[in-house]
């Protein structure tokens, strides 16, 4: 019995392992009018509605999972996770 739930539960496992989750964090909006979006090239920059210490959104497929704030550490832009989405994570 103990080999059965064994293999059932590493089945589940390498089941899990396997589902892909897109990830995507929200630091900031912005609204402009779309003549202005087309003129838009590359290196072009968008204000966004955010200052550098508030809280980001992150997004698990496109829902909310949790909140956090952004920590660079050199050349690396991270996100630590303050709060979570009630539902997710316990």
């Amino acid at each position: 019995m103990f080999l059965v739930l064994r293999f059932l539960g590493e089945m589940i496992m390498n089941a899990v392992e396997s589902v892909k989750v897109e990830i995507s964090v929200i630091i900031g909006k912005s609204t402009l009018p779309i003549h202005q979006l087309l003129k838009m090239g590359r290196g072009a920059v968008i204000e966004l509605d955010a200052n550098q210490n508030d809280d980001v959104w992150i997004l698990a497929n496109n829902e909310p999972i949790a909140r956090g704030e952004i920590i660079l550490q050199g050349d690396v832009i991270a996100i630590s996770i303050t709060d979570t989405v009630n539902g997710f994570f316990g």
